[in-house]
Formats: C-alpha cells, sequence, structure tokens
C-alpha cells in the first residue's frame, strides 16, 4: 500500500536506542533515550505475516503492525535492536526497510508487541 500524500501520516510516535548512563552511585545502568518524536502511519500486519514471525521464534500472543515514517539519516539508522514508543506501549522492532516508492522517501519498521499489555 503506497503512501499517496504527508497526511496519511497521523500517528506520532518515539525512536527509542538503549544507553548507557551513571546513576547516583556512578555505576553504569541501562536505559532507554529518545531518539526522536516522528510521525508515522500504522498499519496492522496480516495474521499470515505474523505466522512468518511465529517462525522465526517469536513466542506468546502479539501484535504485528508496520509504521511508515518520513526517510532521513536519523530513520536509515534505526535497526532491530532500537524500539518505537506509541500511545505509552513498547514495540520491538522486527525489521526495518527503506520503500522504493517516491524515490526512497519512506522507511517502513515492522515491530511487535505483546498483545496482553496495551
Amino acid at each position: 500500500m503506497s503512501i499517496k500524500s504527508g497526511g496519511e501520516l497521523d500517528r506520532r510516535i518515539t525512536l527509542q536506542r538503549a544507553s548507557t548512563v551513571l546513576n547516583a552511585f556512578n555505576e553504569e545502568i541501562s536505559t532507554w533515550q529518545d531518539l526522536a518524536r516522528v510521525w508515522a502511519r500504522k498499519r496492522d500486519a496480516s495474521d499470515s505475516q505474523k505466522i512468518e514471525l511465529l517462525a522465526a521464534g517469536q513466542v506468546g500472543s502479539f501484535r504485528v503492525s508496520r509504521f511508515t515514517v518520513r526517510s532521513s539519516i536519523l530513520t536509515r539508522s534505526i535497526t532491530p535492536v532500537d524500539r518505537i514508543l506509541h500511545d505509552g506501549v513498547v514495540w520491538q522492532i522486527n525489521g526495518v526497510k527503506e520503500l522504493d516508492e517516491g524515490r526512497h522517501r519512506f522507511i517502513e519498521i515492522t515491530a511487535s508487541r505483546d498483545a496482553d499489555n496495551g
């Protein structure tokens, strides 16, 4: 499904990356750092796409969606070790690809979350 206009990017998501910071005791702790808030289009994946994730080792009850964002230096750097925060729910990134439509203007991020949370 192609994007015909930027108006279809109607969801606000936060892209996050794992980082290490020092706590009050000067100990390193792992945390998530916000990289950017961007506009996105969200589309739920079909059941056949969910079956592909099950075959790849995803277990339990989960939801899969595809988030389409504008291509930028930052969005092109997103990998499956990063994550998405959308409407207070954490989405684990399963894959990232550049879309061929419109001179590579968009990035599609496939992500999953626990269906029981959110």
